[in-house]
């Protein structure tokens, strides 16, 4: 059965960088042609948003709000990690036995911990510092919160901007090292030479919310895109649309830069 992708209208912006080159517009605006009708054929609701090397975003349905699961840990990382009585010191056996699990093995128990570390306010200004404009944060069932393909290809664009120096290294080495198990979609579309930091959001294997966002760096380059869905048959469905969405967006190597 086929499904409209999330907010059909398709946009490309320009986020305070160089209008592209032809040649760069063209492969660009090409493939994320054959990625939307990739996800038209797809069963369920299907978004996506990349902003490429050049700092340009290009999207289908890219505004469309989706529940975060999991997607919201990493934010979750990035509040805690600014806070003031954290921020410039290292982190405690204890806090490490948190912060680890809940990125690397995507923990909830260790997530719920963390999110009771933190105000809603921090969160949110998290949120806007790292450039969400739609987030919305649900409590008590956090994975319930709300964001969009779009806002979260900007988090992890702005990952650094938004991580203090002291832990930007530890954050980057937890969302390097998602375990094995849960290495599914956008791990399975990784260009060739392309270090990869992500973190996936799913409902409990049902395919009701699978959706990942990823950053991707290769000599200097910084790359970054979030596949969100919902409403799969199952998780394996969703994870294959995620990586079919990734390939053709990515894959055999990103387009070169403008």
């Amino acid at each position: 059965m086929r499904r409209t992708l999330a907010g059909a209208v398709a946009v490309s912006l320009v986020l305070g960088a160089p209008v592209a080159s032809a040649d760069a517009a063209s492969c660009w605006g090409g493939r994320v042609t054959r990625a939307a009708a990739f996800a038209r054929a797809r069963e369920g609701r299907v978004a996506f948003a990349l902003i490429d090397p050049d700092g340009r975003l290009h999207q289908r349905g890219g505004g469309a709000s989706f529940r975060t699961a999991s997607l919201l840990k990493p934010l979750l990382l990035a509040t805690y990690l600014r806070r003031p009585g954290v921020r410039r010191r290292s982190l405690t056996r204890s806090e490490r036995a948190l912060l680890d699990p809940m990125i690397q093995r995507s923990d909830n128990d260790a997530a719920s911990d963390i999110l009771g570390r933190l105000s809603a306010s921090s969160i949110a200004r998290t949120a806007r510092a790292s450039g969400q404009r739609r987030f919305r944060l649900v409590t008590p069932i956090w994975g319930l919160s709300r964001t969009t393909a779009v806002d979260q290809a900007r988090f992890f664009r702005n990952l650094d901007a938004v991580l203090p120096a002291r832990h930007r290294a530890y954050a980057h080495r937890l969302l390097r090292t998602i375990v094995l198990s849960q290495r599914w979609g956008v791990a399975r579309a990784r260009p060739a030479g392309w270090r990869l930091e992500f973190k996936g959001g799913w409902g409990s294997g049902s395919g009701q919310v699978n959706s990942q966002a990823a950053r991707l760096t290769k000599d200097g380059r910084l790359l970054t895109l979030a596949v969100m869905t919902e409403s799969n048959p199952s998780h394996d469905y969703g994870s294959a649309t995620i990586r079919g969405v990734t390939a053709r967006l990515l894959l055999p190597q990103p387009c070169p830069p403008a």
